[in-house]
């Protein structure tokens, strides 16, 4: 072999030889995703206690007060100590073996489903942030109503965290608590998993409702406002404005236990008589809003029976009336103005009633009328300069739709 032959081969055997110490070093490395091995310490699962301070907690699991209070100097902009909030859970990693337990080493406490903070405990004191990978997923999901939108959502396979968005969308043309049977929902989405959970619903890009014999897409596009700041809505086919005048429903989904009626026997006095209202039963609290703009007429007691209620006139002869309120959001008074979907007051059971649940009313020129008939005067449709773009945007939906549908069968 030539000389220069012998210097190459002994190169590229130097080079191998360091690379391979260099892989090997590399998969003895272990990765430890909290910045410490949870497996060299005896672990202790616990959760924050009501009214529980920074310096309670590090005390309670071992450590002593003037270094809980050093490590709390510590946090700076990392974490804020008072935002400690009960129940939420944490991890304490202790020193010792199965029959004794040393000193407190790390604690691990869950913001939430994927940030956590990590507290070095002994020696050098120090503190850090961790977030679990979250991905993000497109989904399809087709849910045909047979008991409950809930329970129909579950056994799709989509999480339930995609009804609020639905009732986002379609809160001025589909009430959610009157589905019945054969109502079906397709919906093109992103969602966000971690550990193959479902954290949130990212974007809802489309969907199509189809009940009563009436079929309603909805898509998600763009427009740039006066100012040229992209705001982002929802329009039915052919641009149609799915924002109407009035909200469907004025409070979030739950069930309705009465509906409007002209002969309905009381059930608390038993007698006969009309109940022009819609009744949501709902828990205690459950925030309840304006369906539409307008000004607060009334706002108090009411002595016939209706406890805590606000009266609200609107445009075009329209009034809603909102009773058996718990009590009234701040700043709502008579001679208030008041915008669609502003909070207005919270579910009770004030006046006669047999439990907590919203009684909601409107009339139309003084004459009462059934709220789950409404149909109240649409919004502008979208700005004819935008509906090339919105019509090809919705043709690739429905075309995608197609595919999904027919991959699905």
């Amino acid at each position: 072999m030539s000389k220069a032959g012998t210097v190459s081969l002994l190169i590229a055997t130097t080079l191998l030889a360091s690379c391979q110490r260099q892989s090997a070093l590399e998969e003895e490395e272990p990765y430890f995703p909290l910045g410490f091995d949870t497996e060299a310490y005896l672990r202790t699962d616990g959760k924050v206690s009501s009214g529980e301070t920074f310096t309670g907690l590090m005390n309670r699991c071992g450590m002593s007060a003037s270094d809980a209070y050093r490590l709390a100097q510590l946090c700076d902009t990392v974490f804020d100590v008072r935002k400690l909030k009960a129940g939420n859970t944490y991890e304490a990693y202790y020193g010792g073996d199965s029959l004794s337990r040393g000193d407190l080493e790390y604690m691990v406490y869950n913001q939430d489903r994927i940030r956590s903070t990590i507290f070095k405990c002994r020696d050098s004191l120090s503190v850090w942030n961790y977030s679990k990978p979250v991905k993000l997923e497109r989904k399809f999901s087709d849910i045909t109503i047979s008991s409950s939108l809930w329970n129909d959502m579950i056994a799709s396979g989509a999480s339930p965290a995609l009804i609020m968005d639905l009732a986002d969308i379609y809160q001025w043309s589909v009430n959610m608590f009157t589905l019945q049977p054969g109502d079906r929902f397709r919906v093109i989405y992103n969602q966000r998993v971690c550990e193959d959970e479902v954290i949130s619903i990212d974007t809802v890009f489309f969907c199509v409702f189809n009940g009563g014999g009436k079929e309603l897409p909805a898509v998600r596009f763009q427009t740039p406002d006066e100012r040229g700041v992209m705001r982002t809505a929802y329009w039915g086919k052919g641009g149609e404005s799915l924002k109407r005048m009035f909200l469907k429903a004025p409070l979030r989904y739950n069930r309705i236990s009465s509906k409007f009626s002209y002969h309905r026997r009381h059930p608390v006095t038993g007698k006969v008589k009309a109940h022009t209202a819609v009744d949501y039963a709902a828990p205690t609290g459950t925030p309840v809003h304006s369906i539409g703009d307008g000004v607060v007429t009334l706002c108090g007691w009411d002595p016939s029976g209706g406890g805590n209620r606000i009266r609200i006139k609107h445009s075009q002869g329209y009034e809603s009336c909102y009773m058996h309120l718990s009590k009234f959001a701040a700043n709502v008074r008579a001679g208030s103005r008041v915008s669609q979907g502003q909070l207005i007051g919270y579910v009770g059971a004030t006046g006669t009633a047999t439990g907590p649940h919203l009684d909601f009313r409107i009339w139309h020129n003084k004459k009462p009328i059934d709220p789950l008939s409404l149909n109240s005067p649409a919004s502008e449709p979208l700005d004819k300069k935008y509906l090339e773009d919105f019509e090809g945007i919705y043709n690739l939906y429905m075309s995608e739709l197609d595919s999904l549908c027919q991959s699905n069968r």
